[in-house]
């Protein structure tokens, strides 16, 4: 089985990019070519940069509804590597393998072990980036092939670092920067590789479709930037996740002196069905977010709300976004509810004896109807050693209240990286 499965509209939009790359470089002066090619490309290869990295991860998840804990210890290898530039072309390789450290106590969704909690961190070997970089456009980088996207806060699109086996795209991008303040990205998708592949099962390993990721963003200054997008995702296995989203989102970080600083951001987008979606529907997000930065300590507070009307897949979604990033740790809401989800959290980080401490808690409501999901409590601490090396502890606790249909979730992970 090939590692890189791409649907029939990806091979053909890669395909001709690459022609057409192909074409305009035999349009180059001969002048250029005047040295060995076959020289100059191994030079690049010989020139470029290559990476080891290994990721040790224990996690435990104690779960209500389960008599037995989820207990995973998982190590991610992975090499990277870009060649030099050759007539403005680069390639970016990366290769993952993700092995169980003893036995796999815990469902992957793999490994069949359905009376565990799940940790969605399967054992396989997956080709993570497989793609070129074209940058002979002045202002201009071009990705084709298998690549990381990473829009934003990763809100809605991400590559899911938090997980051993990271999420990728068969896709062709271009990220154009018209001046110093005005940029344009576009992406299409023609596969989504998600965290629980390569290998296929339920959930699916693959989204196959014809998605399309756009976004302009204009920086007035580090106290504003103002970014408009639209996403288009288009699910073959899933098509109740097929959906349009259009929003705006305004951050920055306003300075008041050396010392002291308040971050914010305000971010609205609606959500619409798409292509074959069997359901219509529209629901809208919201964010509204302050807070204040004394020197290397920041505490944010911050108001999150996607809309749900009480009717199934009629809720807001966000099916590509890094969730482990947003309503909590523990992850009890990476699908949003059926009568949507408003959480209200503050954050604090801060260093302590050369660690670097996040703290956060969050409580969580319907945003139909007055269902209290519960609240949850997360401490983070991750502590560098050298310039190579660092040491995470993570603990997350999730107390589900009586009247919903959640139950109560804690989850702790210790975590060794190394990177060369």
């Amino acid at each position: 089985m090939s590692l890189i499965r791409t649907s029939k509209s990806a091979q053909r939009l890669g395909l001709g990019i690459l022609s057409t790359l192909a074409s305009s470089m035999l349009i180059i002066p001969a002048t250029s070519y005047a040295g060995d090619v076959g020289t100059d490309i191994a030079q690049a290869f010989k020139d470029g940069k290559a990476n080891v990295s290994f990721r040790y991860r224990y996690e435990n998840v104690d779960q209500e509804n389960f008599s037995d804990d989820a207990n995973a210890s998982t190590l991610r290898s992975r090499i990277s590597f870009q060649t030099a530039a050759w007539q403005d072309l680069s390639l970016m390789l990366e290769l993952d393998d993700i092995r169980s450290v003893g036995k796999q106590r815990y469902n992957s969704t793999r490994n069949g072990n359905t009376n565990l909690p799940t940790v969605l961190d399967p054992v396989a070997t997956d080709l993570n980036v497989a793609a070129l970089k074209y940058m002979g456009i002045a202002n201009t980088e071009i990705v084709v092939g298998r690549q990381k996207i990473s829009r934003g806060n990763e809100r809605f699109v991400g590559p899911v670092g938090w997980r051993q086996n990271e999420q990728t795209f068969d896709a062709a991008s271009v990220n154009y920067k018209f001046n110093d303040k005005l940029q344009a990205y576009y992406a299409y998708v023609g596969q989504v590789n998600r965290v629980v592949g390569p290998d296929k099962g339920t959930p699916p390993a693959d989204f196959n479709g014809n998605t399309h990721l756009a976004d302009l963003s204009y920086t007035f200054s580090p106290a504003a930037k103002l970014t408009a997008y639209g996403y288009f995702l288009d699910f073959d296995e899933a098509a109740a996740l097929s959906s349009q989203t259009l929003g705006l989102r305004l951050a920055g970080d306003i300075k008041i002196n050396d010392q002291w600083a308040v971050p914010y951001a305000a971010e609205w987008a609606t959500q619409d069905d798409y292509q074959d979606n069997p359901n219509s529907y529209s629901a809208d997000y919201y964010l509204a977010e302050a807070g204040l930065r004394w020197q290397k300590v920041t505490v944010k507070l911050s108001y999150e709300v996607l809309e749900g009307d009480t009717v199934a897949n009629h809720q807001f979604q966000t099916p590509l976004a890094t969730a482990h990033a947003f309503q909590g740790w523990a992850d009890q809401f990476a699908s949003t509810p059926t009568g949507g989800i408003e959480d209200m959290f503050v954050q604090v980080d801060f260093p302590l004896l050369g660690a670097n401490i996040k703290v956060r808690y969050d409580d969580y409501q319907a945003e139909t109807g007055s269902v209290d999901y519960g609240n949850e409590l997360g401490i983070w601490a991750t502590y560098p050693i050298g310039t190579n090396y660092s040491v995470a502890v993570k603990y997350a606790a999730f107390s589900a209240d009586n009247e919903s249909s959640y139950v109560d979730v804690d989850k702790f992970w210790l975590m060794l990286s190394a990177n060369f």
